[in-house]
């Protein structure tokens, strides 16, 4: 039973099945007997008078950045360690689990969590009461700690990536590039509780030290020293941090990673002005409000003229050969726009490498991480502004979406799940909320896709706003309140609604040299360079012309201020000046998603 049930689990992270057995065992019993097998060591490192600036830089940050301390996990047993034996597996507890969002506030309210952590990771803590300062070293210095892991199933907020700390005798594990032990997070069901396993890889001799590869299962070499710059600082300052669009290949790979088959190329189809349309939906918008007399539901997706699916739909080809004249509400390669990391890569043909003007520069973690480290160390030796916000690929409402100015939580959220990050926009123009203050606001566009080829696209012109609840500052980034503006999700939340023809006269108000029918040109303008690049190469490089498919998109946006004198080159990223001058320029879109209006779809990976 428990092989049927952790089984692939257990695969998957390579734990050998000579230890399932003990494994089970010391689970059922809550067996942790790694203290009669290991021991940890305290190392005093001793500082040489010759030792310059950087080599005690380096000391200093690792292993333990903030103490002259250095830990190390070595076997005491005397008759040292088999890998062999059954019981050669342990146990690790872990001393913290959360979500980075309740991050603070569980060490501001748990008691006794900061006095741990602070004591786990070096960093000086005086008094009883939390203080502001321990509790941001801590935030900061957890990222050389973490460790993550997700759920499978349940709600889209459920499955948002959880990290943990392992307790004091896993936190002492260190790295090597030839690691003696290995581990993997393991959630046992039936207790409903997440452990680590340790396991050895080879026979260990009393005195040897416990190891583990802090970048475990990555061989490119310049990707090993981008994901272990947390604890081993690296310069990658001359490397150029140019991001071409990916080659053809790279579409190719997403198109068969998301089994989605290619139409036939199909005659659009006329229907006589009198035809009344069958419409197959699992779209409860669709249900509820789609009463036109033209339209009619039906329960048969056979008998369907029009089939408006909530569901990624992924077998053109078929359709295309047994029912040509169906109607669909998605475009082949339509992930092209609705995935974040997609989108970033296609706008490089209206910007080139560093991205067009309306999009803030984006690197994908996965396939651009040298690049982004490169570009983040460039700019902090420059002293610009290094504010990143940190998003899944494919994910909306700001699920498991960071804000940091941290490069090594940058590097490790690329762990959890695929992610790009993107400049974050330190200069937004604000609207002034009489209740609160200035805060940031987004803008939502819905727009319908007519066809590809010839392009036809169009835009409603009554748009959808969404305000934050605290003034904006680029402080307390993990303040959702005041850095995010999707707020219609939890009912303790309060959502700000304004008209889109009442919020015009007041944006006008706020900004008179900025008509907002000149504003809103330059977002059409935008629309349709970012379309016209999404259909300018073939499927799978670019959206495929299937003259059956429709498709309604929703657009958010934000507005920046830009002071760059002619308009050209990479954006500046400037502080709007107290007054309000220079120009608004759109830069966006944050997400891209498809309608309905909640933002809500299906992960396509």
């Amino acid at each position: 039973t428990f092989a049927a049930l952790h089984g692939p689990a257990l695969r998957a992270s390579g734990v050998p099945e000579r230890y399932w057995g003990r494994l089970l065992h010391k689970l059922e019993h809550e067996v942790f007997d790694a203290g009669e097998m290991f021991g940890i060591m305290q190392v005093e490192e001793v500082q040489e008078e010759s030792e310059g600036e950087a080599a005690r830089e380096v000391r200093r940050k690792n292993p333990n950045p903030s103490s002259e301390l250095c830990y190390k996990v070595i076997v005491t047993s005397e008759n040292g360690l088999q890998a062999a034996s059954p019981n050669s597996i342990f146990l690790i507890d872990h001393a913290w689990t959360c979500r980075v969002q309740h991050a603070r506030q569980q060490l501001r309210q748990v008691p006794g969590l900061l006095h741990r952590m602070a004591n786990l990771m070096g960093v000086e803590f005086h008094g009883e009461l939390p203080s502001a300062e321990a509790v941001d070293l801590v935030l900061e210095e957890m990222w050389r700690y973490n460790q993550t892991y997700q759920l499978a199933h349940g709600t889209a907020e459920e499955k948002v990536p959880v990290w943990y700390i392992m307790d004091e005798f896993g936190s002492r594990i260190q790295h090597s590039d030839t690691p003696s032990f290995a581990t993997a997070p393991f959630f046992y069901m039936p207790q409903q509780v997440a452990y680590t396993l340790l396991w050895p890889l080879r026979d260990l001799d009393t005195g040897e030290e416990v190891t583990r590869d802090f970048a475990y299962g990555e061989a490119d070499p310049l990707i090993r020293k981008c994901m272990l710059l947390p604890w081993v600082p690296t310069d990658l300052l001359d490397l150029s941090s140019s991001t071409p669009e990916p080659p053809d290949q790279h579409y190719q790979a997403i198109l068969e990673e998301n089994k989605e088959k290619l139409p036939l190329a199909v005659s659009p189809v006329a229907f006589p002005r009198d035809h009344v349309f069958r419409v197959y939906t699992d779209v409860q918008q669709v249900l509820s409000h789609l009463t036109h007399p033209r339209f009619t539901f039906t329960q048969s997706e056979a008998d369907a003229d029009i089939l408006y699916n909530f569901a990624h739909f992924k077998d053109y080809r078929r359709l295309s050969q047994e029912r040509p004249n169906v109607l669909l509400n998605q475009f082949p390669c339509e992930n092209l726009l609705t995935v974040k990391d997609c989108l970033a890569a296609i706008a490089r043909r209206a910007g080139g490498p560093e991205g067009p003007a309306w999009l803030p520069r984006t690197f994908n973690l996965r396939t651009e991480l040298p690049q982004f480290v490169s570009y983040f160390q460039q700019r902090e030796r420059r002293g610009q502004d290094n504010h990143w916000i940190c998003k899944p690929w494919n994910l909306a409402r700001s699920l498991d979406t960071h804000i940091t100015r941290s490069l090594c939580s940058i590097i490790r959220h690329r762990e959890s799940t695929p992610k790009v990050v993107s400049k974050y926009i330190e200069s937004p123009v604000l609207f002034l909320r009489e209740d609160v203050g200035k805060v940031k606001f987004d803008v939502r566009y819905i727009v319908l896709l007519r066809s590809v080829k010839p392009l036809r696209l169009f835009v409603y012109d009554v748009f959808w706003l969404r305000f934050s609840n605290r003034p904006f500052a680029l402080d307390d980034l993990d303040d959702y309140e005041k850095h995010f503006t999707v707020m219609n999700y939890d009912p303790e939340v309060e959502l700000k609604q304004v008209h889109y023809d009442e919020f015009i006269p007041e944006f006008e108000k706020q900004y008179p040299e900025f008509p907002w029918k000149s504003v809103q040109g330059e977002i059409f303008q935008a629309f349709t360079e970012l379309f016209q690049v999404a259909c300018a190469k073939p499927p799978p490089l670019g959206l495929c012309d299937y003259a059956s498919s429709r498709a309604v998109y929703a657009i958010d946006l934000m507005l920046k201020w830009d002071d760059r004198p002619d308009g050209e080159g990479p954006p500046q990223m400037v502080r709007a000046p107290p007054d309000g001058e220079g120009s608004p320029r759109w830069l966006g879109p944050p997400q891209m998603v498809r309608a309905p209006p909640d933002g809500e779809g299906p992960p396509r990976w």
